[in-house]
C-alpha cells in the first residue's frame, strides 16, 4: 500500500475519540536475586529487588490506543489494591479518561504476577507465574455504574473496542447497550475475544488469531483453503462487516461482507522477540483508523505494521505514532 496513504492515515487517527471496555489486567513483574536454598524446603530464596506493574489485557489495548494518538475512555472493573493503583497510574499518565474503571473492594484486580529470578552469573528468567482473579459475576451495582458511564460516554466517541479475556466484565446487558447505541448511530465496533467470540454476534469487526478462528468454527484448519473457508464462515455467522485474522509469519487476512478477501503480508521478517500483546496493538490501530473514517483495508494494513513493531519488543508493549511513522518512511 502507498506510503503517503499510510502516513495520511496516521495523521487522521490523531485525536480519534474511542471507548475501550473489557477485562483490565495488571501484569506484575517481581524481580529477585537468588541468595540461597531455603532451610524449610528445597526451594530458592529470592531477595526482591524490584516490582513493576504493566498494563495487560484490555488495559494494554487502552495503553496502545493512547500512545498511537487516540483520546481514550476506559471502562472495566478493578479491585482496590496495588494492581489497580498501578494500572490507574499508567493510564492516567497517558491522558486516558479512567472514570469508567469501577472499583470493587471485595475482589482483586485481575493480575498475572511473574517472578523473575537471577544471580550474579546466571541469566534472569521467569520461575513461576501466579494468577489472581475472582470468578464471581459482577455485582449488580457495579454493572449499573458501568452502564451509566457508557450512557454518558457513547455519544462522545467514534469507535468502540470490546476486549474480552474471559473474565466477565462485558456482561450481556452492557454488550447489548453498546451494540444498540452503536448500530443506531453508525459507530464502528470491534471485538477481540479469546474464548467466546460467538456471543458478540452483530459486532462490526472481529479480530482473531488463526487458532481462535479454528476454535470458533469447531475444527482444525490444516491449509490455506480451510482457513479461507473458516474466515468466510465466521463472517457470515457473526453477521459482521469484517473479520481480521492474524496469522503470525503469514501476516493477516481481512474478510469483508462484500466478498473481498485481502492477504496482508508481514511487514518485517526480522527477529520476533515476543508476540504477547501484539493483538492488542492490532486492535488499537484498527479502531483508531475506523473511528477516523478510514476504509478497513488501510486500517488493517497499518495495524499489521504496528503489530510487527510490537513483536520485536519484550513483553506487552506499546507502539508510538513516531515509531509507526519512522518505520513507514524507512521501509515502505
Amino acid at each position: 500500500m502507498d506510503k503517503d496513504l499510510l502516513l495520511n492515515v496516521i495523521d487522521q487517527m490523531q485525536g480519534s475519540e474511542v471507548l475501550i471496555i473489557g477485562d483490565m489486567i495488571a501484569d506484575i513483574y517481581l524481580e529477585g536475586t537468588i541468595s540461597r536454598i531455603s532451610r524449610e524446603a528445597p526451594v530458592l530464596v529470592l531477595e526482591q529487588a524490584a516490582e513493576k506493574v504493566v498494563a495487560g489485557g484490555a488495559a494494554n489495548v487502552v495503553n496502545n490506543t493512547a500512545t498511537l494518538g487516540g483520546k481514550v475512555h476506559a471502562a472495566g472493573l478493578l479491585g482496590n489494591d496495588s494492581g489497580a493503583r498501578g494500572l490507574t497510574e499508567i493510564l492516567e499518565g497517558r491522558g486516558v479518561d479512567v472514570e469508567g474503571l469501577v472499583r470493587d473492594d471485595e475482589r482483586p484486580t485481575i493480575s498475572k504476577t511473574r517472578v523473575i529470578a537471577g544471580g550474579r552469573t546466571t541469566v534472569s528468567q521467569q520461575i513461576v507465574r501466579i494468577d489472581k482473579e475472582n470468578k464471581a459475576p459482577m455485582k449488580p451495582e457495579h454493572e449499573t455504574q458501568l452502564s451509566r458511564y457508557l450512557a454518558a460516554v457513547l455519544p462522545k466517541v467514534k469507535g468502540v473496542v470490546l476486549s474480552d479475556y474471559g473474565s466477565g466484565t462485558i456482561t450481556e446487558q452492557l454488550k447489548q447497550q453498546i451494540f444498540g447505541y452503536c448500530h443506531q448511530h453508525n459507530i464502528p465496533t470491534i471485538v477481540d475475544s479469546r474464548y467466546d467470540i460467538l456471543r458478540f454476534k452483530t459486532v462490526d469487526y472481529i479480530k482473531q488469531n488463526d487458532s481462535e478462528l479454528a476454535a470458533a468454527v469447531g475444527r482444525t484448519l490444516n491449509n490455506e483453503e480451510e482457513l479461507m473457508a473458516a474466515g468466510r464462515e465466521l463472517l457470515a455467522k457473526m453477521e459482521a462487516k469484517g473479520v481480521l485474522i492474524t496469522r503470525g509469519e503469514e501476516g493477516m487476512t481481512l474478510f469483508r461482507a462484500d466478498g473481498r478477501v485481502d492477504n496482508i503480508p508481514v511487514s518485517d521478517k526480522s527477529e520476533v522477540f515476543d508476540v504477547s500483546g501484539a493483538g492488542d496493538t492490532c486492535v488499537a490501530t484498527v479502531i483508531l483508523a475506523l473511528a477516523a473514517g478510514v476504509e478497513p483495508l488501510a486500517a488493517a494494513t497499518l495495524s499489521n505494521i504496528a503489530s510487527g513493531i510490537a513483536v520485536r519488543k519484550m513483553g506487552t508493549s506499546t507502539v508510538s505514532t513516531r515509531e509507526l511513522r519512522d518505520y513507514i518512511k524507512k521501509n515502505m
